[in-house]
């Protein structure tokens, strides 16, 4: 995890400040589901102009019948990251990563640090 300056921690700030386009940037975000009693967790990683599509593809991914948004103090504690910085770099052994096609095409793609401050 590295530290930001907090007043740059939201994708919108940091990508106006540094003059960056919003599809230069990524959101991870964590989702779970059950299935056969066993839960499942994913991170998925998502442009920051679009939105994670949790209630179709990103459940057909992780095989349940109904995808959520994983519980915010829940994410936190598993992960040990901020709400809101939350990054596919050093999550729990277990979890599932799913990436948009779109930003594995870019030469480059920022990310959360993990930290909000």
């Amino acid at each position: 995890m590295v530290a930001i300056d907090p007043g740059l921690a939201d994708t919108e700030a940091l990508t106006t400040a540094y003059d960056l386009p919003l599809a230069a940037s990524a959101n991870c975000v964590v989702i779970s589901g059950r299935r056969d009693g066993q839960e499942r967790v994913a991170a998925c990683v998502v442009a920051a102009d679009t939105r994670a599509d949790v209630n179709n593809l990103a459940k057909r991914r992780l095989d349940v019948r109904k995808a959520s948004f994983h519980p915010m103090d829940r994410a936190v504690a598993e992960t040990g990251m901020e709400y809101g910085g939350i990054t596919p770099i050093g999550l729990p052994d277990g979890w599932r990563l799913f990436v948009d096609e779109r930003l594995l095409a870019q030469e480059q793609a920022i990310i959360g640090s993990g930290l909000r401050r």
